[in-house]
């Protein structure tokens, strides 16, 4: 079959890439210089039939500001009402009460504490921890491995951080890199139709996500997926799109220029299309 009409065999051109996009671009961040390339395969829209995909987000920052309108927001001003208003009624025994703040304050010093911590030793270069802090940012967002992190806080088209900066970033950032390479499996699995062996190939891929071997066989081997399923829907995928027959759909399928699913997987596939 001619690469030229299998739009599946050139991971650059997936389907609903929208226009201006570089393939493996992750939204809302500059694309890092030399992470994306032959071979990678960009998440695409969700499939309909699968849930969304799952961004991890910091609720830290919000949970500060709630703190700090708690704990600042209305102490002073309460008492200075009290002062010039002598018609203020007391409750109910005649006593005043102070209001009691200092578990809003205990919240709000564990706040600032957590927020420091993730700009590392204070003894460290402002740049060093600025690297870190942006490290932190990006992980509690989306997933990465430790090489792509570093590649984006270097890159030209990234943060512009000088080597030693990243590399005190990723030294010293809190990460699960299994858990990072899993998350990513299950990104990939929620927006398209991967089988095992394809989704550790992009897992590893120096032009996908660049995790170890290890991390990538463990995410592979947790990530929740019906490996069967994910055959059936590559397969119609290229029915609908190139009106395939039944031996070259598995000849595509099985294929290690393809998408590697093994023989039992792409026949069982073929067999549910009724082909």
């Amino acid at each position: 079959m001619s690469n030229s009409n299998n739009p599946y065999a050139n991971p650059l051109q997936q389907p609903g890439q929208q226009p201006g996009q570089q393939p493996g671009q992750q939204p809302g961040f500059p694309a890092a210089a030399g992470t994306y390339g032959a071979g990678a395969v960009p998440p695409q829209e969700p499939k309909k039939k699968k849930k969304g995909g799952c961004f991890k987000w910091g609720a830290g920052v919000l949970a500060v500001l709630v703190v700090i309108g708690v704990a600042t927001g209305g102490g002073g001003d309460k008492e200075d009402t009290a002062a010039d208003n002598p018609t203020s009624v007391a409750p109910e025994g005649g006593v005043a009460q102070e209001s009691d703040t200092s578990g809003d304050l205990a919240k709000l010093s564990d706040a600032l504490a957590n927020m420091s911590g993730d700009e590392g030793d204070p003894n460290a270069p402002v740049e060093h921890r600025n690297a870190l802090r942006k490290a932190n940012q990006y992980l509690k967002t989306m997933n990465f491995s430790q090489a792509k992190l570093y590649d984006q806080l270097t890159s030209e088209y990234g943060e512009k951080f000088p080597a030693d900066a990243a590399q005190y970033a990723i030294d010293n950032v809190e990460a699960d890199w299994n858990a990072e390479a899993l998350g990513s499996a299950e990104n990939y699995i929620k927006t398209m139709a991967f089988s095992k062996a394809k989704l550790y190939d992009q897992l590893t891929s120096d032009y996908g996500e660049k995790f170890t071997a290890e991390q990538a066989q463990y995410a592979v081997d947790n990530v929740e997926a019906d490996w069967n399923a994910e055959a059936v829907e590559s397969a119609r995928n290229y029915q609908d799109t190139m009106g395939m027959s039944g031996a070259a759909l598995i000849d595509q399928l099985t294929s290690d220029y393809g998408e590697k699913f093994t023989y039992e997987e792409a026949q069982q596939a073929v067999d549910q299309l009724g082909m």
